[in-house]
């Protein structure tokens, strides 16, 4: 029976994160936005108080006052915004008035308002205080921006979900037991591979039983191989055979421009495991992050060989009693760091080959078994005829065969649909357009040539 997995970890951090989060945070965002807030609220209430009152010539003004009907003044910069004595006006909107003082400075004007009792009052320049408002405004604006991005690079930190919150999160796709479909019996013509992978099943399924002798299981293998031999299929099928979550990741998927977020990818794949444990940790294309250390530019500070020394640090971390195996594909074993390779870390080494006839006849069975076939279709012809095919490429045979089939109307697929399907496959579509009568008797000459002396050639495949 499987056992029960814990919820996903990426998904329940967030209201750690605001537990975690110091609280003057919170209160220095309110009093940021607060300010700025009341900043451009002074700046539109002063420029909205210009113009309150009646606008009267700069003579006018002082008319008004020798003829005693000015009570008081505000002197504002080059504003001069006035009150009518109540004898002189019916209401309080009337009695307000306000003029431009001239540039040029007029001395008689403080006399004349003393002479005639003009209280007389100075603010402060109307035009600096907006000046003032004008130029705080936009670098509030940028430290408000400022706080809000470190904000959020605050939650990265502790595991948050904002925008940037999932940036060191590990990409690995996990597939619950109950979602992995494939068994080794659609996997066709591996058998020595499956029976090697077949003592890590029984490890993920009954752990006690090898650690009671004392035995400790490979905590990595490395699947070698051409591309299309079906490494990650196999892979997907031993976590299904095993019965226990699968974690699938490709080696490009951890390294980015910003060194260290690799290395936290791992940290975070490898405790998803632990937390789901036993599990199973696929990684596709090791070699994008696994080569040699010390050939790139950067030396031994460069994102991806600290993503391969926290692959190296992880692996090393297990206990005996963690029942999480590590598989790992790649085409290219040579370019491998040695510390990866070395016993303790992927120890076990699984080549998979092209298939050969019969294997190739068991896998267009698998892929076959939702095609409908015509009763002429001989599966031993067609593996005999697709030498150096892979796993992949027998499916894009049946593939492309069904859609041949499709495309001229027919309600099954029959041998000439396969051998049109190979032909293009290997030789590419047909090009009659582009060959002219000459070219194309030149071309039967050489192939019969090859079919002639294959004929007389006495260990030939007739």
């Amino acid at each position: 029976m499987a056992k029960e997995t814990p919820p996903d970890p990426t998904e329940n951090d967030k209201d750690k994160m605001d537990q975690e989060l110091p609280p003057w945070l919170d209160k220095m965002a309110v009093r940021l936005w607060l300010i700025l807030i009341l900043a451009t609220a002074s700046y539109f209430f002063i420029n909205l108080q210009q113009g309150k009152g009646e606008e009267i010539p700069y003579s006018t003004f002082k008319e008004q006052v020798k003829n005693d009907r000015v009570e008081e003044i505000t002197l504002q910069g080059n504003i001069i915004e006035g009150r009518y004595r109540g004898a002189f006006s019916s209401n309080q909107q009337e009695a307000i008035f306000y003029s431009q003082i001239p540039p040029v400075e007029d001395l008689d004007l403080i006399p004349l308002l003393e002479d005639h009792n003009v209280v007389v009052r100075v603010k402060a320049d109307k035009t600096e205080v907006s000046t003032l408002l004008i130029t705080m405004i936009p670098w509030l604006i940028f430290l408000g921006l400022i706080f809000y991005t470190s904000r959020n690079m605050q939650k990265m930190n502790f595991g948050g979900g904002g925008p940037f919150g999932r940036f060191t999160k590990s990409g690995a796709r996990r597939h619950e037991v109950k979602e992995i479909s494939i068994s080794f019996a659609d996997v066709a013509g591996m058998e020595n591979t499956k029976k090697e992978l077949t003592e890590i099943i029984d490890y993920l399924k009954q752990p006690q039983r090898f650690q009671k002798l004392g035995a400790k299981m490979p905590r990595g293998i490395l699947m070698m191989g051409p591309p299309g031999t079906g490494k990650t299929l196999l892979a997907k099928a031993t976590a299904g055979e095993a019965n226990v979550p699968f974690f699938s990741i490709t080696g490009s998927e951890f390294v980015e421009m910003f060194v260290g977020v690799g290395a936290s990818r791992v940290r975070d794949m490898f405790q998803s495991a632990r937390e789901a444990a036993p599990a199973l940790i696929f990684i596709d294309e090791i070699d994008a992050v696994g080569r040699v250390r010390g050939t790139g530019l950067g030396g031994g500070n460069d994102e991806r060989e600290q993503t391969l020394n926290q692959i190296l640090a992880e692996m090393d971390g297990f206990s005996d009693k963690e029942t999480i195996v590590v598989l790992a594909a790649t085409n290219r074993p040579d370019v491998l760091d040695p510390a990866l390779l070395r016993p303790g870390r992927f120890d076990r080494k699984v080549t998979l080959e092209l298939p050969k006839k019969n294997a190739r006849k068991d896998i267009l069975e698998v892929h076959v078994r939702k095609v409908p076939l015509d009763k002429d279709v001989d599966l031993i012809q067609i593996a005999a005829s697709t030498v150096g095919f892979s796993g992949a490429d027998l499916a894009n045979l049946v593939n492309e065969a069904a859609l041949y089939a499709a495309s001229h109307n027919r309600d099954n697929v029959n041998m000439q649909c396969f051998d049109r399907a190979r032909d293009k496959i290997i030789l590419g579509t047909e090009r009659e357009k582009l060959q002219n009568p000459t070219e194309k008797k030149r071309i039967a000459c050489h192939e019969s040539g090859h079919a002639i002396t294959a004929w007389f050639l006495p260990n030939a495949d007739p």
